[in-house]
C-alpha cells in the first residue's frame, strides 16, 4: 500500500510540473509575436494567398489551452463531483451512527464548530495583518492608474460580474442575506432538490438527522445500518479507482491554468499582493495549523501532512474543495491515521463551511484593494473586515461562487463604516486574472485545515468504544 502511494505522489508531482511546463510553452506560443509572412502561389495561378503561420501557432496553442480545461473536467473534476453527494449523505451517516450517543455527538460536532470558528479567526487577522504591514496597493500611481483601468475592462462583460450582478439582482449581498442563506440551508425543505443541485449543508443536516434516528432504533435498524456501511465501503472503492486518474487530470488542469495567465504574471505590478497572499497562506498552513494540530493532539504535523499529501496535491490540481472531499476522505482514514468517525463527520462539514485560506484570501485581497484605489483603511475598518470576512465564509456556504460572494459583502461591510462607495465592485477586476492560481493555493490550505480538525477530533472520537468512552468521560 505505501508503495503504490509513493507511486501515486510521485506521479501527482509529475503532471503538476509537466502541467506547468507545458502551459508555459504554450501560453508564450499564444502570444508570440507575428513572423514574416510566408505566401504560397497556387499552380493555376490565382492570386496569391498570405498564410501567416505565426497565427495558426497562436490558434492552436489557444484551442489546446481552451480543449486541456475541457479534458481535465471530464477525466477528473466531474468524477469525483459524481462522488461528492452519495459520499458526504453516506459518510455522515456512517459517522452518527457509529457515534451512536446523541450527547456525544453534541460534544464532537461542538469541538468541531469551534475549531472551524477559531481557525477562521485566526487566517482572516493574519491576513489583515500581512497585508496592512506590507501594503501591497501602495504602487507607483502611473501603475495603479493603469491597474483600475485594466480592472474595468476585464470586469465590465466578464463572468464575475454576470455572478454579481445576477446576485444582487436576487439579493444585496450582505452579511444577514449570507445568514438567512446558511439557515435555509440548515432547515431544508426538498432534500432530493437539494442533492439534486449538489447543495453539501442541506445533506449533512438532514444526514445528521437520518443517522440519530437509525441509531435510536436499535435493533430494528440495525440492518439498516450496515447496508450503509456496506455502500460506504463499495464508494471509497470506486474513489480508488477516481485517484489513479488524478495524475492525468492535474496535468491537464494544469496546463489550462499556466497556459491561460503564464508565469509571467506573477511578476507584474501585482506581484506583490500575489506574494502577501502566499505568505500569508504559508504561514497559516505551515506554523499556524502545525501548531494547532501539535498541541492539541500531540502529534507530530508535519508527518500527518506528508501523509496527507494526496489530498493536498488533488487539492491544488482541481481548484475545489469539494471535489477533493473523497480523496480527502480516503487519504485521512487510510494513510492519516484519522478514526472513520471523525473523518466521516468533520470532513464532508469542513469542507462546505470551513475555509481557513479563502478567509486569509479575502482580507488580503479586499484590503489590497482599497489601498490601490487610495483609500487607507483604519483600525474600525480592519476589524469590520476581520470579522465580516470570518462570519461571511460560514454565512456563504453552498452560495455559487462563495468566494466573489463574500468579497462583496466584506466590500459593501468596509464602504458601508466609511458612509460612501470608497471602492467601486469593478475593482474586483484587478484581481480577475491571477486569481486562478491564489485560488488553487487557497484550497489547498482549506483543505489542509479540514485534515487538522479531523486529526484532532479524532482524539475525543476514535473508532473503538473503549477509547471513545475513556475520550469523553
Amino acid at each position: 500500500m505505501a508503495k503504490r502511494t509513493n507511486v501515486l505522489t510521485v506521479l501527482i508531482v509529475l503532471g503538476l510540473l509537466l502541467g506547468i511546463g507545458v502551459g508555459e510553452m504554450l501560453y508564450r506560443t499564444a502570444r508570440a509575436p507575428d513572423e514574416s509572412t510566408a505566401t504560397s502561389v497556387e499552380p493555376d495561378g490565382e492570386r496569391t494567398r498570405v498564410v501567416d503561420r505565426a497565427h495558426s501557432r497562436r490558434k492552436l496553442a489557444s484551442d489546446v489551452v481552451d480543449g486541456s480545461k475541457v479534458a481535465g473536467d471530464l477525466v477528473l473534476i466531474r468524477p469525483l463531483k459524481l462522488m461528492i453527494v452519495p459520499i458526504v449523505f453516506v459518510s455522515v451517516i456512517v459517522g452518527v451512527t457509529s457515534v451512536g450517543n446523541p450527547s456525544k455527538l453534541g460534544v464532537i460536532g461542538g469541538a468541531t464548530v469551534l475549531y472551524y470558528l477559531v481557525t477562521m479567526l485566526l487566517a482572516v487577522s493574519l491576513g489583515a495583518t500581512l497585508v496592512s504591514t506590507f501594503q501591497p496597493g501602495d504602487i507607483d500611481p502611473e501603475k495603479q492608474a493603469a491597474l483600475r483601468a485594466d480592472a474595468s475592462t476585464k470586469y465590465q462583460g466578464s463572468n464575475v460580474q454576470q455572478t454579481i450582478e445576477t446576485a444582487e439582482a436576487e439579493k444585496p449581498a450582505s452579511l444577514g442575506t449570507a445568514f438567512i442563506n446558511l439557515v435555509k440551508q440548515l432547515i431544508p425543505s426538498n432534500i432530493v432538490k437539494e442533492m439534486a443541485e449538489g447543495r453539501t449543508l442541506p445533506i449533512i443536516v438532514f444526514a445528521l438527522i437520518f443517522g440519530l434516528a437509525l441509531a435510536a432504533g436499535g435493533e430494528v435498524t440495525a440492518p439498516v445500518i450496515r447496508v450503509f456501511e456496506g455502500i460506504f465501503d463499495a464508494i471509497m472503492r470506486l474513489v480508488l479507482i477516481i485517484i489513479w486518474i488524478t495524475p492525468v487530470g492535474v496535468f491537464l488542469l494544469m496546463t489550462y491554468t499556466v497556459g491561460s495567465i503564464g508565469i509571467e504574471t506573477l511578476i507584474g505590478p501585482i506581484s506583490k499582493y500575489i506574494a502577501v497572499v502566499l505568505a500569508g497562506l504559508a504561514i497559516h498552513g505551515c506554523i499556524v495549523l502545525p501548531t494547532i494540530l501539535y498541541l492539541f493532539s500531540r502529534k507530530n504535523p508535519f508527518r500527518f501532512m506528508w501523509q496527507m499529501r494526496k489530498a493536498l496535491m488533488t487539492a491544488f490540481g482541481t481548484d475545489s474543495s469539494s471535489a477533493t472531499l473523497p480523496v480527502t476522505l480516503e487519504t485521512a482514514e487510510h494513510e492519516g491515521g484519522c478514526s472513520k468517525r471523525a473523518a466521516n463527520f468533520v470532513l464532508p462539514l469542513g469542507s462546505t463551511v470551513n475555509m481557513d485560506g479563502t478567509a486569509l484570501y479575502e482580507a488580503v485581497a479586499v484590503v489590497f484593494l482599497f489601498q490601490l484605489y487610495g483609500v487607507d483603511l483604519g483600525f474600525s475598518e480592519l476589524l469590520i473586515v476581520v470579522i465580516t470576512a470570518t462570519l461571511a465564509a460560514v454565512g456563504a456556504a453552498g452560495v455559487p461562487s462563495a468566494g466573489l460572494i463574500m468579497m462583496v459583502i466584506v466590500i459593501n461591510a468596509v464602504n458601508t463604516s466609511l458612509g460612501r462607495d470608497a471602492l467601486p465592485m469593478e475593482s474586483i477586476g484587478v484581481i480577475i486574472g491571477v486569481d486562478r492560481i491564489v485560488d488553487m493555493c487557497r484550497t489547498t490550505v482549506n483543505v489542509w485545515g479540514d485534515a487538522v480538525g479531523a486529526k484532532i477530533i479524532t482524539r475525543i472520537a476514535p473508532d473503538t468504544e473503549e477509547d471513545m468512552e475513556a475520550a469523553l468521560g
